[in-house]
């Protein structure tokens, strides 16, 4: 497990934190906008999202917060854990309001699935394989690009950009 130091952590813990605040703020606009100009499935699509960023912030400033040597290899596995359902939960707006169809659906299955695999694989390694866990992340984050065509259909070139932008950063 990395050692951090103590202003490490709390510099981790203090923009984490303010990463939860900003989550719920963001998630209470993307809604009130999502109902406001689109439909259920925009509205489940940003809750969705909303929540994962904001199971990620707090998983991360738990870990980073809580010092109990006791309770962080929990807690890192918590935090490793959320990162799948951010994933998940980032790819879901896509899938369902830009690619609902059979793209959007089939798309959607894996990226769950693959989600739920990966926190399954990152609790029973307990930190193992770590390099597994990663590829695994790298893996759902790119899948994308079997769907290039209907999001290039269906998506604004600018959503495309940061789309990309996104992955070559957390690729990076």
């Amino acid at each position: 497990m990395p050692q951090y130091s103590v202003g490490e952590e709390l510099a981790n813990g203090i923009t984490h934190g303010v990463g939860i605040v900003l989550a719920i703020a963001g998630l209470a606009v993307m809604t009130a906008f999502a109902a406001l100009k689109g439909d259920v499935w925009h509205v489940v699509a940003c809750s969705i999202f909303g929540a994962t960023l904001i199971l990620a912030y707090a998983a991360s400033t738990l870990y980073h917060s809580i010092s109990a040597a006791r309770l962080k290899p929990m807690l890192r596995a918590l935090d490793h854990s959320s990162i799948f359902l951010l994933i998940a939960g980032t790819y879901t707006p896509f899938m369902l309001v830009n690619l609902r169809g059979p793209w959007g659906w089939s798309l959607l299955v894996v990226i769950w699935s693959l989600a739920l695999l990966g926190i399954v694989a990152r609790l029973l390694l307990k930190g193992r394989l770590h390099g597994l866990v990663v590829g695994l992340y790298i893996a759902m984050g790119w899948a994308i690009v079997v769907a290039v065509q209907p999001m290039l259909q269906h998506v604004e070139p600018g959503g495309l950009m940061l789309l990309a932008a996104g992955g070559v950063s957390y690729t990076a």
